[in-house]
Formats: C-alpha cells, structure tokens, sequence
C-alpha cells in the first residue's frame, strides 16, 4: 500500500470540459446565493483546461445563457454567429449537389447557432470556475476509483508521477493523492477511462442499447483574409464514405481568418482495410472543400471519439457516491450533432441535485433523482426526440435513413410511434478482412492531405517517455495469432496518430505501440474486434496540447 495525502472535499470532478465545469460553476452559484459553504475541487489530465479538448464546433448556446445569462458582458468567447448554413450530398469525388433549406432535418438548421473553439470556451468556463471558488487542478490524471468499505465511491486517486516503463519508481516520484468527496461528478468526455469501469462495477448500462461512437478527425487552417468568410457553416454526407461507412464532412470559417475542417466516421463500419485519417486526406480533396483551403496553411490536428447512440444508449447516470455527466454518459443529441449544449445542462442538473442532496441532514448514497431530473428537462426531451437518429441511420444507410428522419424531425417533431435499435457493438461489426477490398488511398500531397506523423506534430503531442504504457493489452498474443489472420490487424488503419504497426523481424511479425503518439481519441478502446486493448490514463499532463481547438 502507497502512503498517500489525502484531501477532502464536498464534491469532486474528474474532467476539465464543458460538462464538469458547468457542474462546478452550478454548485458554487448555488452555494453563494444561498450562503451555503461548500467545497469543490476540478480535476483535469491535460496540461491545461482545454488542453485535449476538441470539436468542430458549433455551439446551441442556450445552455450557457442558462448558466452565465450575462456570458456576453463578460466576454465568452462566442464571436462568430452562423449566416450561411449548407448541407451538400457529394456524390463522387468530383460532384456534389446542394440540399435546399427545407430539405434538411430542421434539427440540423444552424439559425442563431455560434462558431466556436471549445477548448477557448472552456478556459473561459475555468476562469469563471475559479472566480467562484472551485480549487482547478490541471495537469493531474484521475487515475484511480476509491471505493468506502459500504462499496461506495468516496472519490479518485490521482496518477502516481515518476513511475518508470518497468514499473519501478524513479527519482523524483510522487504517488497519487486520494481526493475523497461526499459525491464525486464523472466528466471525463466519450469514453472515459472511469466512467467505463463504473458502467461494469454498477451495471449503469444494462438492458440499454451498446453505446455507438463516431471518430472525429479536425484540422484547422489559416486562410488568406480574402478568402475568409466567418460565419460560414457547410456540412456535407455521402462521399468519400459512401457505403464503406456513415459519416459526413464539416467545414466552418471562424473569425482571424481560420477555417476548421473535418471528417466523422461512424465506428460501426465493416471492411476492416478502411482509414478514417486517409477518408479525410481524400476529403479535402472535393473541390467544394479545396476551394477554401486554397492558398491556407495547416496549422493543428486532432481526432477524439464521439458518443452517439442517443437517448437508447444513454446508461443509469447515478451510483452511489456520484454522477456520471455530458459525454461520459452520452448525452449528445445525434440528430443536432451537438453534445455541448448537452453536456453543459447534465451538469447544471447535476449540481443542482448535489447541492439539494448536501443540504440535508443525512445525504443519500446514491442521487437516483438526477436520472428524473434529466429526463424531465428539455434535456431529456431533445434526447427522446432524437431517439431514433442513429439506429435508424445504421439500418437504413445514409440516404434512406435521412429521408426517415427528415420526416420525423421535420413532420412529425421526433414523435413517430417508432423505436429503433442497434443492439450490435461497433467493434462486432467489423467483418473478416477476407470477404473486403482494400481501399487505394493516394500518397499525401503535402498540400491538402498529409502523412499521419506530420499530423500528430501539429497536435502537440507529448507523453513522458520512461512511463508505463497507457495502452493495455489483455492478451498480447491476440494482435498476431487473432486480429492480424482475421482483420488484417486494423489497429494499423482505425488509429488516427500511427500508434499501431506491425513490423516485422526477423521473420516475425510484432506488434508495436507507439504509445508516444496517441492524442487520447480512444478509438482503439472502442473498435479493437477482439476488445483486448484498454486506454488508461498517463501521467498528467500527457497527450495533445490543443492550442484552440
């Protein structure tokens, strides 16, 4: 056992991003208006607040008007208001078509909506955070649960700092510190290394549908003034994805002259010979898209997982000793493409359920009022709109299955007497490498599309090296003796950093990780077949450093 310093508080959040802040921020404002002293202590694993935070993103803000209603006085950095929004079906790789206004589902429409930088708008939540009080620790990775002798969650364990590769301890080595609280809030964004193991420990998700998750891979660029037209929001569907695999492509002007742009592919593709980062070179190569990166300079990458699956994959949200919020649960509304409004109201329905609980003179264990809560807020009712937005994607294709939900977005407002399900995980889905074709993707032009290792350069990536490894094999047999025979081993392709390679020595075949070059997407954790790898946490402060993503 590790001597360990041991702090306490009344609440603790795992997790730096809109969701866990917005919980903070909820509980201290509650907490000053009624004059109540409460503790609270933020935890993030990035260097800094917004450090790993990424997406496209346009923001609903309706929730942060909720939570700071003078956000504008004081200066959230919400600056570009959407003035042009399009939705194009590419049909090759030449050709696209332009959907009028009234044939997109309404939900899509992107009216009064903002270009934003999430990593930007979560150090501005951060700064407010700490000016109401919340104790804000970046750079320190939840590592650990820590469970009370009744079997509850009584709070976290940071990561031990200065543990070598082999697992001995180098000079200079700190063991993790035990952040005890009266409930403990889970933050930590798709697929959060805790938040699964909460799902097994307290079967959160039985009798739901299997969470689905999409790949996102960005870019940002900087474009000559001439060419930048902020406000501008395009979406397109169809190629280069076509039937190989759902999806569709974004491309945003934001304000000094900077365009995001970006590919997310659904996870629950079969042909196990597809790249998600080599669609996305190919994408940029549409002349809709090329048109506005003309003359532009690539200046950041990344890629993160995105929990999808909705209202029926949505798990039981308490447990006893806490909560778990926004992504890490699965809050996102599909038929939006937007979880930050989401995850921003989880965690104001969070707080404000703490905060209830912490008033009275015997807090319960478990806050089984929050699952009602959400349910009942507009929350849980865009969520049951958009129940059938992704299953009914999955049956149907993207083309079918979007004339379905233009009618029960449009028509019928969500209310179709119909409930879809995909009860099939997205790492079953994946089909034997022998009954597919590998796709012939072009050599990187260093222009539009670039080689992975180029990419994770941008993204600032950076783990100590003499550590142990973060990706943890079950078996390390199965890559060989299983995935390779069956599925021409995908980790190699799915990956979007290059941290997967077979090589070969010897005549042998090992599998190599390159574990210095993750960016924390985690898609290995969700479409390795065999289900043999696990994402954990490195040290803190390890990973992408995502400048304004």
């Amino acid at each position: 056992m590790t001597d360990r310093e041991v702090m306490e508080f009344d609440v603790v959040v795992v997790g730096g991003g809109p969701a866990g802040l917005s919980a903070a921020c909820r509980i201290m404002q509650r907490a000053q208006a009624e004059e109540k002293e409460i503790s609270v202590c933020l935890v993030e694993k990035g260097s800094e607040i917004g450090a790993h935070i990424l997406s496209g993103a346009v923001i609903d803000q309706k929730a942060l008007a909720e939570l700071f209603p003078d956000w504008q006085e004081k200066a959230a950095p919400l600056n570009t208001q959407v003035n042009s929004d399009e939705l194009l079906w590419l049909s090759s790789e030449k050709d696209s078509r332009l959907l009028n206004h009234w044939m997109v589902p309404k939900t899509l429409h992107n009216d009064g909506n903002y270009i934003i930088s999430l990593g930007n708008l979560s150090r501005w939540l951060a700064e407010q955070a700490e000016a109401l009080g919340v104790e804000v620790f970046p750079g320190f990775s939840a590592a650990h649960l820590s469970y009370d002798t009744n079997g509850n969650v009584e709070g976290i364990i940071t990561g031990d700092m200065g543990v070598a590769e082999n697992g001995t301890e180098k000079d200079g080595f700190m063991p993790g510190m035990l952040l005890k609280a009266k409930y403990t809030i889970f933050a930590e964004g798709c697929r959060g290394h805790l938040g699964k193991e909460l799902m097994a420990h307290f079967e959160l998700d039985k009798g739901k549908a299997p969470q689905h998750y999409g790949l996102g891979i960005k870019e940002l660029w900087d474009v000559p003034e001439s060419q930048n037209k902020p406000g501008t929001v395009i979406h397109t569907a169809g190629w280069p994805l076509g039937n190989e695999a759902g999806g569709g492509g974004f491309l945003y002007h934001l304000e000094n002259n900077q365009v995001a742009v970006g590919l997310i592919v659904d996870l629950n593709y079969k042909n196990p010979y597809l790249s998600p980062y080599d669609e996305f070179q190919k994408y940029k190569h549409h002349p809709i898209i090329a048109e506005h990166l003309k003359g532009a300079k690539r200046v950041s990458y990344g890629a993160r997982a995105i929990a999808k699956g909705g209202w029926a994959s949505l798990p039981k949200m308490s447990f006893p000793g806490g909560l778990v919020i926004g992504c890490d649960a699965g809050t996102l509304n599909p038929a939006k493409i937007k979880g930050t409004h989401t995850a921003m109201k989880s965690g104001m329905l969070a707080a404000d359920t703490i905060f209830d609980a912490l008033q009275m003179d015997t807090p319960p264990a478990e806050l089984h009022q929050f699952n009602y809560a959400l349910r009942d807020s507009w929350l849980g009712k865009e969520l049951q709109q958009a129940r059938n937005f992704v299953p009914v994607m999955h049956k149907l294709g993207t083309f079918w299955g979007g004339a379905y939900n233009w009618l029960d977005q449009n028509v019928f407002s969500g209310g179709l007497p119909f409930t879809f399900n995909d009860m099939v995980p997205d790492y079953a889905s994946l089909e034997l490498a022998k009954k597919h074709v590998a796709p012939v993707y072009k050599k990187p032009d260093g222009l539009l599309s670039f080689d992975k290792l180029s990419s994770v350069f941008l993204s600032n990536t950076n783990h100590e090296e003499d550590q142990p490894c973060h990706l943890q094999l079950k078996d390390p047999s199965i890559p060989v003796q299983s995935n390779l025979m069956k599925f021409a081993e995908p980790a190699q392709r799915y990956c979007p950093a290059g941290v997967y390679e077979i090589v070969e020595s010897n005549n042998e075949s090992i599998f190599q990780i390159n574990a210095q070059n993750c960016i924390h997407c985690k898609t290995c954790d969700i479409k390795d077949p065999a289900q043999n790898i696990t994402w954990v946490t490195p040290e803190g402060s390890g990973g992408p450093n995502y400048p304004n993503m």
